[in-house]
Order: C-alpha cells, then sequence, then structure tokens
C-alpha cells in the first residue's frame, strides 16, 4: 500500500507546497475526512518537484521501455496463449511453470532490475499488473487459463501506467504510514490512485493486437498517454 519505493524528499522550492498539501491530506485521513480535493493537490504539486509535467514525462524512461514490453506481452498472450507470447519473448524455458517462477522472471524481463527509483517504479507496476492478471491461478495450467485476452490489453496497461505515476510520487508513502488506521489509509491509497487512473487513457486502435509495440506506433501510444497523464495531474492544481 502506497509508494513502495519513496523517493528522497528534499528542502525548499516546489517541495514545500508538496509537503504542505501531504501534511494536510494525512491529517485530514487521520481525522476520518479525506477530500478529493486534498488528494488532487498533492498529485499536483509532486509534478513540479519532477520538474513539471515536460521533465516528468521525460524521466519516465523506465516506465516507457517497460509499458512498450508489457504491451507486446499481453497482446502475445491475447493472441496466441501464454505458452507462446513466452516462447516469442525468449521465456520459453517458463512453460510449464508454477506463479512463481514466471513471475519472478517476467518481472524482470519486462522492467529490468530497478536499479534506480525509476526502475523500481516500474517493477513494483509490473508486480500490481501481474498479480492483477493471474489473479488466484498458481499453477501453469492455471496461469494459461487466466491469459489476458484483447479486452484486457488497454486495461491492464492503463493499470500499469498508473500505479508506476503513483511509485513515483515523492512523500507519499511516508505520511500514508503515520497515519494510525489502516483502513483510512488504505481508502487514502485508493483515492490517489483512483485520481490518477482518471488521467490515464491509452488510445489503442480498434484491433489492439495489431500494434507493433517494440516500433514507433506502441512507442507513440506509450508516450502520448504519459505526457497527457502528466499535463493533466499538474492541471489538477
Amino acid at each position: 500500500m502506497g509508494t513502495s519505493t519513496d523517493r528522497t524528499s528534499g528542502s525548499g522550492g516546489a517541495w514545500t507546497p508538496l509537503k504542505h498539501a501531504a501534511t494536510a491530506y494525512t491529517r485530514d485521513v487521520s481525522r476520518g475526512s479525506a477530500p478529493r480535493s486534498r488528494a488532487a493537490a498533492v498529485l499536483a504539486r509532486h509534478v513540479p518537484v519532477l520538474g513539471g509535467s515536460a521533465a516528468a514525462f521525460a524521466g519516465a524512461a523506465a516506465g516507457r521501455s517497460t509499458a512498450q514490453r508489457l504491451g507486446g506481452l499481453l497482446s502475445g498472450v491475447a493472441s496466441d496463449g501464454l505458452g507462446e507470447a513466452l516462447r516469442q519473448a525468449s521465456l520459453g524455458n517458463l512453460v510449464g511453470r508454477d506463479r512463481f517462477e514466471v513471475v519472478d522472471e517476467l518481472v524482470t524481463q519486462l522492467a529490468g532490475a530497478g536499479g534506480d527509483l525509476d526502475g523500481q517504479a516500474a517493477r513494483d507496476a509490473v508486480c500490481d499488473v501481474l498479480e492483477e492478471l493471474f489473479g488466484e491461478a498458481d499453477s501453469w495450467e492455471e496461469l494459461e487459463h487466466q491469459a489476458a485476452s484483447r479486452n484486457d490489453v488497454e486495461r491492464l496497461l492503463e493499470l500499469f501506467l498508473t500505479h508506476y505515476i503513483y511509485n513515483r510520487v515523492p512523500v507519499v508513502a511516508e505520511r500514508l504510514g503515520t497515519i494510525a488506521a489502516p483502513e483510512a489509509a488504505r481508502r487514502a491509497d485508493r483515492q490517489m490512485r483512483q485520481i490518477i487512473e482518471d488521467c490515464v487513457a491509452i488510445e489503442l486502435p480498434m484491433d489492439p493486437l495489431s500494434v507493433d509495440w517494440s516500433g514507433p506506433g506502441g512507442r507513440a501510444l506509450v508516450e502520448s498517454a504519459v505526457e497527457l497523464a502528466y499535463q493533466a495531474l499538474e492541471e489538477l492544481a
């Protein structure tokens, strides 16, 4: 719950209004009220800390590349099934393995080692998406049965970007961690994710399986979604 890789806090400049907004929000949550406007203020004020929407987009390299690879995997699963999608991704050795082995290898294949904060934000978001994709499946047979359909591609990509952007928000994990009531903290966490989700949209063609995710078309779709999401968050102010 909350961002799993809270960014190092700075001081002064754009950090001051962000910290004030985060403090006001967590205070309201602790008192039993969590106005959406307070949550929106936190999300809007984190964008200047990242340098503004253009810089936030430019710095989202791990998220953009991971989203392209994830789009390719999801399209492959929807088109040909999990086994063939893994083979096409040079992961045929995972066919027949259990959930732990498949997910562990997929996270690294899709998001890399997570050597910096941006990369870790992408890894954590991929974990969330794979958890949603596979549900309660554990064995290989169950994983195959849970495989994505073409209708899942857009939904799961938007879920990835929502969680990735949230994971890049500084201060939030630290402040939500100070809320004594676990359920109140979870509600606040869900509220902030929902606001980001409302700002994220991927405009896929009529046939989402026709996208070449590794090429210019896939890159353009992802870049547009990330850029517009940060612009929308900045405008919440």
